[in-house]
Parts: C-alpha cells; structure tokens; sequence
C-alpha cells in the first residue's frame, strides 16, 4: 500500500499545475463564460493567480500532502481508508472536469491532466482496493473525508481569492 499513497499528491500536482497555469488566460479571454454559465463559475468570479495558488497549497498541505505523510509514516486502517476516500474524490474531481468541458463544449485548462490522470486514478482505486481490508474503519474513514474535501474545497473558494488580494497588494 505504501508504494501507491505518494502517488496521490502528486497526481494531484500534476493536475492543479495546469489549474493554476492556465485558468487566469482561460477566464480573461472567456468572460462570456460567468454570464452564460453562472452556477458553474460562481466561485472563479474574483480569479486571481496569487489566490489559486493559496488555495492549492492549502488543500496539498491539508489533505493531499499532509493526510498522506500521515499514513505513510503511520500505517492504520483509519489513514488508508481516509487516503482511499481521497482517491475517490480527485478520481471524481477528474470526472467533473472532463463532463464541465463537454457541457460548454470547449477546452478548459484542467482537461489535458483530467484526461491523463482520470484512469491512472481509476487503476489506484482498484490495485488499492485490492490491498485494503474493507471494515467498518475503513469505510468510515473513507466516507468521512469525502464530504470533509467537499466542505474545504467550498471555504477554499470563499477565500483564496481575497487572501491572493491581500498579497498581490
């Protein structure tokens, strides 16, 4: 199990690189997108690069960085079924990024990694199940950190944007 649970915040990098990257070009030249698609845009409305940056640091050093030192310096079900519910939600955020992108039917920048890292995530999902023993632990754990993503994710949104407000003066 080891071998795999570094793999994650990496794919994680990987994707968000391209997030961070691309999104302030994308959203400049795309205005159009907030008016058309106002639900889905909600929270990139005050886009900044500095922001983006703030609110990906946070989630890796959080969730993806830190949970998953955690279980690699201390091995237990609790860490690997929370690593494990970790997996599903960037496989799924993968997904999300694909089907948004066929929704507007156009390219926007996170679908090249989703493309990419969407089935290397599905593989995790299943070599990793293979590994984990599916108790009551586990399944608890890794059911509890997916709305726990969800909710830092939303307060992420709130206020990374400001903070990169803050910093760019």
């Amino acid at each position: 199990m080891k071998e795999y649970l570094l793999l994650l915040p990496l794919i994680y990098i990987f994707h968000d690189f391209e997030e961070m990257i691309g999104f302030g070009w994308f959203f400049r030249r795309n205005r159009w997108v907030f008016t058309k698609y106002p639900r889905l845009t909600a929270a990139y409305r005050d886009y900044n690069d500095a922001g983006m940056a703030v609110g990906v640091f946070e989630q890796l050093a959080v969730f993806f960085g830190g949970l998953t030192m955690l279980g690699y310096c201390f091995p237990c079900r609790v860490l690997y079924g929370a690593w494990y519910g970790m997996l599903i939600g960037l496989t799924g955020h993968f997904a999300v990024h694909i089907g948004i992108c066929a929704y507007i039917r156009r390219y926007v920048p996170s679908l090249i990694t989703a493309v990419i890292c969407l089935p290397v995530g599905a593989v995790m999902l299943v070599k990793t199940g293979a590994l984990l023993t599916f108790d009551r632990v586990t399944v608890i754990s890794a059911a509890a950190v997916l709305p726990l993503m969800m909710l830092n994710l939303r307060l992420t949104h709130r206020w990374m944007f400001a903070a990169g407000r803050r910093l760019m003066g």
